[in-house]
């Protein structure tokens, strides 16, 4: 009996070399975002050199994820600004740096005004199909 690398069994039966990986990426691409944000950090180390270290990192890293980073899926807004209610004001307040802007040098904005990214409004991970209202609970 012979013995063959994976790819090459792969395409001797048909199938993608990724198809188990590429199912657990489709499933929650905000945990894939947020694991490549982490991993990509110019402050991530090769290792870690034992479990109150790694605990340290991530402790920062999670404070600075949430309170501190703008993500482009919620208009450059924090996490926490959209949890706790504040992307309102803070849209607005970018909407009235963005006329001053506007009013002080209208030639550097060739097509429109600027305005700020529009709000974020629902993010699901996994949107339930059917109507709340009509789930029955046993």
């Amino acid at each position: 009996m012979r013995s063959y690398p994976p790819p090459v069994r792969c395409r001797q039966s048909s199938r993608s070399p990724h198809r188990r990986l590429d199912i657990y990426r489709s499933i929650n691409p905000y945990s894939e975002s947020h694991f490549r944000t982490l991993k990509y950090r110019p402050t991530f180390p090769a290792r870690f050199g034992c479990f109150e270290h790694a605990h340290s990192f991530c402790r920062r890293f999670f404070a600075w994820y949430n309170a501190d980073h703008r993500h482009s899926g919620i208009g450059f807004h924090t996490p926490a600004d959209v949890h706790y209610g504040r992307a309102e004001l803070v849209q607005a307040r970018r909407g009235v740096v963005l006329e001053a802007a506007y009013a002080a040098h209208p030639e550097r904005f060739v097509r429109k005004p600027p305005a700020p990214p529009a709000l974020p409004t629902v993010a699901w991970i996994n949107k339930p199909e059917d109507d709340p209202a009509e789930t029955v609970f046993l």
